[in-house]
């Protein structure tokens, strides 16, 4: 009877944590690696819920081994779906330099089906579907692949939890996502995310051969809506060639009115 009331007790105060908005997992038992890692996917999903819609400009910059650069100025916007069955959608519109002027990219990520993708070619004047074969390859010359691009939806991945660690000044979780998708070009990834507010620091993708081929830092973090948070510069380096590609964020906006039609292929055409 004690025990009983002593686990009563417990889901009351999981529930009232929930209530707060704070993680609670039963001490009950133990959790597995794999549902640790769960666990920490969709409280990190949680508490990026609701934002609506979004956008910002953004200055890429590409350097090779030798230390050559060349820059590029785009906008971003971004819609968060709540359909079952689809994932958030993003439109990517070059404005720099006059040779990519125009050129658009439009991503409609889905849960169990594979992700749609459209690239607008201006001086071909069409628009071209991204194969699932090709979502691997790089997105317009940068260190992006196709497929980095595509919203992070917990039901995209298996997860595992590696262990808990200091990443520079913060304690983070350390957890391992295996791609559901058949076609990806990883064979994994290890995510490190602040305990704190649960945010992405870093992420280490693996190639086909297991081998470190990528890492992605996010820094610069500023929060809106006293909520949610944004990394105001996130940097992709290649560790098998040498090159990076920086993306630096202007201030976000948020709820600006953003829809469906705003993601439509036929507004790649006329984003420009």
């Amino acid at each position: 009877m004690k025990q009983t009331t002593t686990l009563k007790f417990l889901n009351i105060r999981c529930l009232i944590g929930i209530l707060l908005t704070a993680t609670c997992i039963p001490n009950t038992y133990a959790l597995t690696s794999e549902e640790k890692g769960l666990e920490i996917a969709k409280e990190m999903d949680r508490r990026d819920s609701g934002w609506k819609d979004s956008s910002s400009r953004v200055d890429m910059l590409l350097s090779n081994r030798a230390g050559e650069t060349s820059k590029r100025k785009l906008r971003i916007e971004f819609l968060e779906v709540k359909q079952q069955g689809a994932g958030d959608k993003s439109m990517v519109v070059f404005d720099e330099p006059r040779d990519i002027k125009g050129t658009a990219f439009l991503t409609h990520s889905k849960i169990h089906t594979e992700d749609s993708q459209w690239l607008y070619l201006p001086a071909l004047k069409r628009v071209k579907r991204i194969s699932s074969a090709n979502k691997s390859g790089p997105f317009v010359g940068s260190e992006f692949a196709y497929e980095d691009l595509i919203a992070d939806e917990v039901e995209k991945y298996t997860y595992k939890w590696v262990k808990d660690s200091n990443c520079g000044d913060l304690e983070c979780y350390a957890i391992e996502r295996y791609p559901v998708y058949n076609n990806s070009g990883y064979s994994h990834q290890v995510v490190w995310i602040d305990k704190a507010e649960y945010r992405r620091i870093k992420i280490d993708y693996y190639d086909r051969k297991q081998e470190l081929l990528k890492t992605l830092n996010y820094t610069g973090y500023k929060q809106y809506l006293n909520k949610y948070w944004r990394a105001q510069q996130l940097t992709m380096t290649n560790h098998q060639t040498g090159k990076n590609t920086q993306l630096e964020f202007s201030p976000y906006t948020f709820q600006t009115g953003l829809n469906d039609k705003s993601f439509s292929r036929n507004r790649l055409k006329r984003a420009h």
